[in-house]
């Protein structure tokens, strides 16, 4: 038996493709999970079934949009029966000053980061049994530093932040845990295609974090695996900064 017991639970992660989504799912397979894998491509999705195994399966979805994510729902139902722990993963991001917001950028950012997520949440609440489960969002320490440029993700992940706690009261009558982790930096693909690795701003982050890096995919995934585990039973409205101490 593993130190955190996830055998016969059936778990749900979004934007599982890669970076932090799929490390977190890795960690929730090796603990003995039946993983559901969502994501918008599946070839990336593939890529994570290949890593995890036959415990892993794949649907296609843009949590954006309702349709997606009734098909999810309708999926999970069909092979699983029910859900037992739901990380809310998949988000978007782009900085630009003030100047550059766009009612286009606004839009495609809440429509994932927060939007998605309710509406995620939303359908898996309807798949969880009496015994209940747990929820976990990731968030970011973006809202704690207040990061120039950042003005609409930093709006999302802020709503994150207000949102946990708000659905952690709401669903504790039917044994439902809702918590978030807030990374900081952490070294992914889509960090590297916004170019921050040997930036200015990497140094500065790194600079300001006491353990003197950045953070990867890995050290996330054990945060959730405890998360979505009974080990972590009494934890619930929990905002967790997993961020090697940035501020």
């Amino acid at each position: 038996m593993s130190e955190f017991d996830l055998a016969g639970k059936i778990c749900l992660v979004t934007g599982a493709g890669r970076g932090i989504g799929r490390a977190i799912a890795e960690g929730l397979a090796r603990h003995g999970a039946t993983l559901v894998l969502s994501g918008r491509t599946e070839a990336t999705l593939s890529e994570a079934v290949a890593a995890i195994g036959e415990r892993a399966n794949v649907c296609v979805a843009d949590v954006s949009r309702e349709a997606d994510v009734l098909a999810l729902r309708d999926s999970i139902l069909t092979r699983h029966g029910r859900l037992d722990v739901l990380v809310n993963n998949a988000g978007v991001y782009k900085f630009f000053p003030i100047q550059d917001v766009t009612e286009a950028e606004f839009n495609r950012q809440f429509g994932t980061n927060v939007f998605g997520l309710l509406q995620v949440t939303k359908e898996a609440v309807a798949l969880f049994g009496p015994e209940g489960g747990s929820i976990i969002n990731i968030g970011s320490t973006a809202t704690s530093m207040a990061v120039p440029e950042t003005s609409v993700y930093t709006a999302t992940k802020g709503a994150v932040d207000t949102i946990t706690p708000v659905l952690a009261k709401e669903l504790a009558p039917r044994k439902i845990r809702v918590n978030s982790i807030n990374p900081g930096g952490v070294e992914t693909e889509g960090l590297h295609a916004a170019g921050v690795p040997g930036s200015e701003f990497e140094k500065q982050m790194i600079a300001q974090t006491p353990l003197g890096r950045l953070g990867q995919p890995d050290d996330i995934a054990p945060i959730a695996v405890f998360l979505a585990s009974s080990d972590s039973g009494w934890l619930t409205g929990e905002i967790l900064l997993a961020s090697g101490g940035l501020r």
